[in-house]
């Protein structure tokens, strides 16, 4: 039983899970874009925990794919022809999110834009936002909790912007931009005490 065919399906189904990935951090490349010139308070977005590990990884893929293209066009193979392409597809999607898309999402500065804040995750429309929280300690971390999905965003927050933060969350919050009152997360108290 050859394996081949199996493997090509596979690496497929990743090629069209990675696709998916690249289209939304596109789409969060875009959005941040166009949002930039609104920023209020903002700063660089920290690297991603395995970095080293995911430029590796992308680095290996650009090999990879190069390897097989030259490899392809001198060595006849014994796999049909949609295999390859499937193979391709898979190892070219990762490649793209491993050494381009991840990358590049590290110029999105995180912090406050007139319109919402850039989280660690995404952007959260201060009119989405239900209930903010003070995570402190090292890393001192924004706990943004939306009211219309049951999920919450962290923002890391550096030391030298705590208080120009708290600052203009009570503006928003002063000017109801950000609204506890109507369904957010009923902690018991307005909110205002977390800011």
């Amino acid at each position: 039983m050859d394996p081949q065919p199996f493997l090509a399906r596979v690496l497929m189904l990743f090629g069209v899970g990675f696709l998916i990935a690249n289209l939304r951090l596109a789409a969060d490349l875009v959005r941040y874009l166009r949002r930039r010139r609104s920023a209020l308070l903002v700063w660089p977005g920290r690297r991603p925990k395995y970095y080293g590990l995911i430029l590796t990884l992308g680095v290996t893929l650009g090999f990879l794919l190069v390897l097989k293209i030259v490899m392809l066009q001198r060595v006849p193979t014994h796999a049909p022809e949609d295999d390859a392409v499937r193979v391709l597809f898979g190892e070219g999607m990762m490649f793209v999110y491993f050494a381009c898309m991840v990358p590049l999402t590290r110029l999105i500065d995180r912090g406050l834009y007139a319109d919402g804040i850039w989280a660690e995750n995404g952007f959260v429309p201060y009119q989405q936002i239900g209930g903010i929280a003070w995570r402190e300690g090292e890393p001192l971390t924004l706990v943004l909790v939306s009211r219309i999905r049951q999920i919450a965003r962290p923002l890391i927050v550096p030391s030298p912007y705590y208080g120009a933060v708290r600052r203009l969350l009570r503006d928003k919050i002063a000017a109801e931009a950000i609204d506890f009152k109507t369904g957010g997360l009923d902690l018991g108290r307005d909110g205002k005490e977390d800011v």
